[in-house]
């Protein structure tokens, strides 16, 4: 199945369909994976700690694409944090020939008229419509709207993924991708059907043979149903979707208590701690970063059989609309 629209035209991609940024877990393999499947993947910048080893990721991933696009994810902190390197990981990105960049974070205004002089295209991740309004205004080539299913940050609105479709979709000027609680091919049909794009899928492809974290990590994920996640972080104004585990018990009394500060939650909530589930497939502690589609997590396989179902789905569902639908 081949899909055409302006997502697709893009990013020269045989699906609407944006294989997610995953913090420490969207690496070459798993992002050359999804190119090769039709998708576009984004290696995650922050998972490197210096311009080397992200430099020889981009490197690795071109090799594995086989000619598929791929591109670099950068989560810009805000100004002035200890550590930023927004201007040095762009810097790279364009020395390396890079042709995409998804952003989020903040507003990617000031960094836009360098990366197109580059050639490169800018797809920015927002909560909102409100900020993917402003994202198209300074110059985003496309956008991502996530809703309150997503896992990671769904921002502080709220608003579930279907109204974001619609709202994104008749109001943005520029291609947008939905994402939050996306897992299946009729999802996508009922994305476009609204108005969309293409959607963002990420919580659903944790599962695939490509990602590199534990497999008691995934198997987690397969017995997790869509009840499974909880919002934590709301008294940081920075809330925060993750599996329902001990950290999120223990921030979520702390929070509710009054207690909540950075002081007192980082120590839960650091992305170490992720990191450490991921190698161990130890699930009890750490904010992991799991959103509703959680539920369509059924069995570990390869990227591409996963993409092969969404594919099956999209059809069936295409069809049942055709035998619905008299005009």
């Amino acid at each position: 199945m081949e899909f055409r629209t302006r997502l697709t035209d893009l990013f020269g991609i045989r699906l609407p369909i944006v294989a997610g940024g995953l913090h420490w877990l969207a690496n070459a393999d798993y992002v050359a994976a999804a190119g090769r499947a039709g998708m576009i993947g984004f290696i995650t910048a922050a998972s490197f700690p210096d311009d080397a080893g992200l430099r020889d990721e981009i490197r690795r991933c071109r090799d594995l694409c086989e000619g598929a696009p791929f591109g670099v994810n950068v989560s810009m902190l805000p100004k002035l944090v200890q550590g930023e390197r927004t201007d040095a990981i762009f810097d790279l990105i364009v020395r390396e020939e890079v042709r995409f960049v998804e952003t989020s974070g903040r507003s990617p205004e000031a960094y836009i008229p360098r990366l197109h002089a580059a050639g490169i295209k800018v797809i920015h991740k927002v909560p909102a419509v409100r900020f993917a309004r402003k994202a198209a205004a300074v110059g985003a080539d496309a956008v991502t709207v996530v809703g309150a299913e997503c896992g990671g940050h769904p921002g502080l609105d709220l608003v579930g993924s279907i109204v974001q479709a619609v709202l994104a979709a008749r109001d943005v000027p520029v291609p947008v991708a939905v994402g939050g609680g996306i897992g299946t091919g009729e999802q996508l049909v009922a994305a476009l059907a609204m108005g969309a794009e293409g959607v963002t899928i990420g919580t659903r492809f944790l599962v695939a043979e490509e990602i590199w974290a534990h497999p008691d990590f995934k198997r987690r994920l397969i017995e997790t149903d869509e009840t499974g996640t909880e919002l934590i972080l709301s008294s940081l104004r920075n809330t925060m979707r993750v599996l329902r585990n001990e950290t999120s018990r223990q921030v979520a009394a702390i929070e509710a208590a009054g207690e909540g500060s950075l002081e007192t939650l980082l120590p839960h909530v650091s992305g170490k701690l992720g990191r450490v589930a991921y190698e161990t497939g130890d699930t009890s502690r750490g904010a992991l970063s799991v959103g509703h589609s959680v539920a369509f997590a059924d069995r570990i396989e390869p990227l591409a059989a996963i993409v092969a179902r969404l594919e099956a789905e999209a059809e069936r569902a295409i069809d049942r609309l055709s035998a619905v639908v008299r005009r």
